[in-house]
């Protein structure tokens, strides 16, 4: 019997993850704005964007441990169907009561926890299906690290706009384009399968947890990252204090900012699978990594707005290639009869510096801003050096040989004492 080819699969993947991502982008968006135009509050939106995100922290609980014993594919299919029900409901809701009210609050901001909670669900689920297909393709697999993080940028850029579109005729339409994309990402995964050959484990955080401890790789690579995020989350936090109160803009211009952030971030992402392929993941991860750190030193340098848009691009640009680099890693690490649990454990210690930075933000004086910037930059700069060294130094476990790559392509699961895992 001839196996089927590795990338056989990677259209209905991709399209699985547009739709679940798009549909994620648009619900985030649509919560807090649906709260603000129904009660004129600017505090119960504030409350809206902690009760949606309260829950999808949460959501990494338990969402690993479903993934590893019920398989990736079933959990992706009943969360987006579950989440279909939830919208479609909130919907005929806010079709029958009154454009303001008690209720109405009440169903958006619902609304926005359990949807929150259930995209959380489904996401790791589509990464673990994105880590089965990376390892089917060996030493190609930054090829499927390279289109999820485009897809993922695409819906971050396509999802506020096609929202805030859709919300001008009313909530009910913005609802059903989300319970639409919802039951298409359910409705494609109906033949997704998971690792031939997979059994069903006892799974939870501690068992994500004991894993990272024994990949000494996994935890230069989770330390790197998280160093990362507050850098990043500390210049995003930052960016309207710096723009309105610093350079003297309007709230246009701090979206201006974003946007050609975001232009740059695809195309580094776009153009590092290419660089990859050419040069080999190490070289560009250290590319990479200068690039994004030497960026975020500038932002706090810029003597002008149109400098600090550059070097804000820069850093999202440098985030999102290197972002490629480390998602193909993380996928040859985590061992795959764990998986989901592992990267729940991981995804929870990466976000736990975003809440910090805007902690930073709220205690530092607007004109302390560049000197924190410059802190968290040399932060950056001395843990992704550390973070690069540690994974050279543990390069067996990052790098595929010919035999796994062979295994992997004919859909066996590495032995648990592989060098995939990291022991």
């Amino acid at each position: 019997m001839i196996s089927p080819a590795p990338g056989a699969g990677l259209p209905r993947t991709y399209l699985m993850r547009a739709t679940d991502t798009l549909a994620s982008a648009m619900a985030t968006y649509a919560v807090p704005l649906l709260v603000l135009v129904t009660t004129g509050s600017t505090a119960l939106t504030g409350l809206a964007f902690l009760l949606e995100w309260a829950p999808r922290l949460a959501a990494f609980s338990f969402a690993g441990s479903m993934v590893d014993r019920w398989g990736a594919g079933r959990v992706f299919r009943m969360s987006n169907l579950v989440r279909t029900a939830v919208v479609a409901l909130a919907g005929a809701a806010l079709f029958v009561l009154p454009g303001t009210g008690t209720m109405t609050t009440s169903v958006v901001l619902t609304f926005g926890a359990v949807s929150g909670l259930l995209a959380e669900v489904s996401f790791v689920a589509m990464e673990t299906l994105g880590a089965e297909a990376s390892r089917r393709l060996g030493n190609e697999a930054h090829r499927v690290q390279a289109a999820q993080t485009g897809i993922d940028q695409c819906a971050m850029l396509v999802g506020p706009l096609l929202g805030g579109l859709l919300l001008l005729t009313g909530p009910t339409l913005l609802l059903s384009a989300v319970a639409l994309l919802a039951l298409t990402a359910a409705a494609t995964a109906s033949s997704a399968g998971g690792v031939p050959g997979h059994i069903s484990a006892p799974s939870s955080l501690l068992t994500g947890w004991a894993t990272l401890r024994r990949t000494p790789a996994l935890a230069w690579l989770v330390g790197g990252l998280a160093a990362s995020n507050l850098a990043t989350g500390v210049l995003q936090a930052a960016a309207p204090i710096t723009v309105i109160h610093h350079f003297h803009y309007s709230t246009v211009a701090v979206g201006s900012v974003w946007s050609a952030a975001a232009v740059a971030s695809l195309i580094a992402v776009w153009t590092s699978r290419r660089a990859i392929d050419r040069f080999g993941i190490w070289p560009v991860g250290a590319v990479t990594a200068a690039v994004s750190t030497a960026a975020c030193l500038a932002t706090a340098l810029a003597p002008s707005f149109a400098t600090y848009t550059v070097a804000v691009a820069a850093v999202m640009a440098g985030e999102g290639a290197m972002t490629v680099v480390l998602r193909t890693l993380r996928s040859r690490l985590i061992p795959a009869q764990a998986f989901g649990s592992t990267l729940a454990v991981t995804i929870i210690l990466v976000l736990l510096p975003l809440p910090l930075a805007g902690v930073l933000i709220a205690l530092v004086p607007p004109s302390g801003i560049p000197h924190l910037l410059l802190a968290c930059a040399a932060l950056q700069g001395l843990s992704l050096t550390a973070c690069f060294a540690g994974l050279r130094r543990h390069r067996a476990a990052c790098d595929l040989s010919e035999p796994q790559v062979s295994v992997l392509r004919n859909g066996a699961t590495p032995a648990p004492d592989a060098d995939v895992n990291g022991r």
